[in-house]
């Protein structure tokens, strides 16, 4: 039997991309979903080809809606947060706006949703939390203003709770994607290295949360370039800036 089988849970993030392709993978091992993202229309979509599913459209922007949001869900066995917002831009190029916003989602929305159903999972003793990181999460890069340091700090949250968690219980684990072809990648006019589809990149997530293992980067060797990056001075990393 899947270890998935029978298990109740909450995927953030789940309208586009990777988000559905997980969800899709999810059920296919037999867990019960609740769905949520802000496109309502699009979850109903998905919630119309799986079984054992229901969509809670939310807007983790706010905090309030969370809060209902998290009520209707009840208990649950996991949560996967994999809201994101994304828009690139430079320091050049500042968009205050556009660079909070993805704050927002990326980073906030998950302290929100957190905030919400980590007690339930610590009081039970038992329970699974994925958050969807990124490579960019790792050093500051160009034109990366908002959302570099919005993976960022979903990284540290991760690695706080990793050791606030132990002996709970309850897993925690980080899971940091390189380039996915998605609606927000399509925003970008640079090169991707090793671009994937969200198929494969939602079978490398679900691989990782088989195991209790914390970190999970991927893909290699883009992964290793970009962790390598901050080993080196930075007199060499910003050579000629």
């Amino acid at each position: 039997m899947s270890s998935f089988a029978g298990k109740i849970y909450w995927l953030v993030g789940a309208s586009e991309g990777l988000g559905r392709e997980l969800a899709r993978k999810l059920s296919v091992e037999g867990a019960h979903l609740v769905l949520s993202a802000r496109n309502a229309e699009r979850l109903e979509s998905l919630v119309a080809e799986l079984p054992n599913t229901r969509a809670v459209p939310l807007d983790v922007t706010d905090t309030d809606a969370v809060r209902r949001a998290a009520a209707d869900v009840g208990a649950i066995d996991g949560v996967i947060y994999n809201a994101g917002a994304y828009d690139p831009m430079r320091a050049t190029e500042w968009d205050s706006e556009a660079a909070l916003a993805m704050l927002d989602v990326n980073f906030t929305g998950a302290m929100r949703v957190l905030g919400e159903v980590m007690p339930q999972l610590v009081g039970r003793g038992r329970g699974d939390v994925t958050l969807i990181g990124s490579l960019a999460g790792y050093r500051g890069l160009p034109a990366a203003v908002g959302y570099g340091a919005s993976k960022a700090a979903l990284i540290s949250l991760a690695e706080t709770m990793r050791f606030d968690l132990k002996g709970t219980g309850v897993v925690v684990r980080i899971v940091n994607p390189g380039f996915i072809k998605t609606r927000l990648t399509q925003k970008n006019s640079f090169s991707m290295p090793m671009l994937m589809e969200p198929e494969d990149a939602a079978t490398r997530v679900m691989a990782a949360m088989r195991k209790r293992r914390f970190r999970t980067d991927f893909p290699a060797p883009f992964s290793w370039a970009i962790r390598s990056l901050s080993y080196l001075p930075d007199i060499l990393v910003y050579r000629g800036k």
